[in-house]
């Protein structure tokens, strides 16, 4: 799977999800430029929605900022995650392409676990209606 990854800050969270992501033979885009997370989520967000990266996962000091800027881009469901459980739950229900992680409390064991559990979970097709409805161009 192509993973974009990106961050505003470079932590050892962060080294070991990019890390852990070529280890377990996903191929990771990490997005560069301007390392503010609006850019960072804004830049991971296009490369999900365009189809040039299968999924994103974004970093700021919360989460909340990247999470917000990739719900920006059209076709973006982002999901703030802090565990794995929450994490199979956006991508089950929701069909969330882009992760984001706070990187204030998770500690590099957490992350993997989540972002494992992410990359991992699929859709349910039941939801598929749902999902449909947060599209911007779904009829409200």
């Amino acid at each position: 799977m192509l993973v974009a990854f990106g961050t505003d800050e470079v932590t050892p969270t962060t080294e070991t999800l990019v890390a852990w992501l070529s280890e377990h033979g996903h191929e990771v885009q990490v997005v560069s430029g301007t390392p503010e997370w609006p850019e960072v989520g804004r830049a991971v967000g296009e490369a999900v929605a365009s189809g040039r990266a299968d999924r994103g996962i974004v970093c700021c000091w919360t989460g909340t900022g990247v999470s917000i800027a990739a719900n920006k881009v059209p076709g973006v469901r982002a999901a703030l995650c802090t565990d794995a459980t929450t994490a199979r739950g956006a991508r089950r229900w929701n069909d969330a392409n882009v992760l984001a992680l706070g990187l204030r409390l998770t500690t590099p064991t957490v992350a993997l676990e989540v972002a494992e559990a992410f990359l991992d979970t699929p859709v349910d097709p039941a939801e598929a209606g749902a999902v449909s409805r947060v599209e911007p161009t779904a009829p409200r």
